[in-house]
């Protein structure tokens, strides 16, 4: 089994999350403010905080996705994308386990392929962590 990346002080409300969204006005963030918001709705144990500096979801303290903006993208990427099924084609990286989904400003996004993809990392960890879908997790 692989070794998950714990972050033990996520939590469940970070407040320097929302101020990384707000910083500045930076349009980037707000564009990935929606697909972390659907990473904090996937359920009731669903941790935040920034890791390396930029906001990053965990089921309890199992990191699965993250966001972070750059000069000209958004990347949405997930801790075990390389083991999530992507019949979209939307997950790029070549690295042992994480990949992200690059955004760009005007370009169309596939929103259900990335809403699945986010859907099925938090199905992966919570497989991960050995809770079935429909169990609750105690923190």
């Amino acid at each position: 089994m692989t070794q998950l990346f714990r972050l033990p002080d996520a939590a469940e409300a970070d407040p320097s999350v929302d101020a990384w969204f707000a910083a500045g006005e930076d349009e980037l963030r707000r564009f990935a403010k929606p697909w972390f918001d659907r990473m904090r709705a996937c359920g009731a144990e669903v941790r935040e905080l920034l890791n390396d500096g930029h906001p990053t979801a965990c089921v309890g303290d199992a990191a699965f996705g993250y966001v972070n903006a750059f000069t000209a993208h958004v990347n949405v990427g997930f801790f075990h994308g390389a083991e999530l099924d992507d019949p979209a084609g939307l997950l790029e990286g070549s690295g042992k386990r994480m990949r992200h989904v690059k955004l760009r400003w005007g370009h169309p996004v596939d929103a259900a392929a990335l809403n699945e993809l986010i859907a099925a990392a938090y199905r992966d960890i919570r497989l991960r962590l050995g809770t079935e879908d429909g169990e609750e997790m105690k923190l």
